[in-house]
């Protein structure tokens, strides 16, 4: 079936080439709603639901930009359908909120930056879930782990090392082949196939 024949119109983009995943923003997130985290992220880098006390979130996202973290901060009621729209509301306020953004829900988070790698936002996230809608404790975590640089772990340092171990005596071995090759060249052929032992030469059969 052809797409025209559907409805349904779909355009190329740099997104679309590379994923077929649709975006797909939490429930209640309209034009409106966007206007209303971008005026709340003016003034401290932080949106929340009305009512809600932004004071320690705004400390984490100070704290965190003295230290050249450009920290953005959204918080979230509840869950969504699923934790990939976090991201995809990362995404969103990222086209007009630069450096960093998260956006907490209860246990999840999405995360989307324009300095720091998607490896490293990622490792960040792993300790900030689950915290049961405490999203101080989660972006205080999150931030923290910004901060760091990613360790690696004794497997990676093992697979890397027996990696180079394995090079090592290949090389060894080759090495050998080479100098053996060198000492003891192969036999050649009879110089004179032609002409015969001198009977004369042989020794006289007892």
């Amino acid at each position: 079936m052809r797409l025209d024949q559907t409805g349904w119109k779909m355009t190329v983009t740099h997104t679309s080439a590379f994923s077929l995943r649709a975006t797909k923003l939490p429930d209640g997130f309209d034009s409106k709603a966007m206007a209303e985290v971008r005026a709340d992220l003016a003034d401290n880098g932080v949106a929340t639901p009305e009512g809600d006390d932004q004071s320690e979130l705004a400390a984490i996202v100070a704290d965190a930009r003295a230290k050249g973290i450009d920290l953005s901060i959204v918080v979230l009621d509840g869950n969504p359908g699923h934790d990939s729209e976090l991201r995809d509301l990362a995404t969103e306020v990222a086209g007009f909120q630069h450096g960093t953004v998260a956006v907490f829900s209860d246990d999840w988070i999405g995360t989307t930056s324009d300095s720091i790698s998607r490896v490293r936002l990622e490792w960040a996230e792993d300790k900030s879930k689950f915290t049961g809608g405490k999203s101080e404790q989660a972006a205080q975590t999150l931030a923290h782990r910004l901060e760091q640089t990613p360790t690696v772990g004794w497997t990676e340092i093992t697979i890397v090392l027996l990696a180079g171990l394995v090079l090592a005596i290949g090389g060894l071995h080759w090495v050998k082949s080479r100098r053996a090759a060198d000492t003891y060249p192969p036999a050649t052929a009879d110089p004179h196939p032609g002409i015969a032992e001198d009977p004369a030469l042989e020794p006289a059969a007892r």
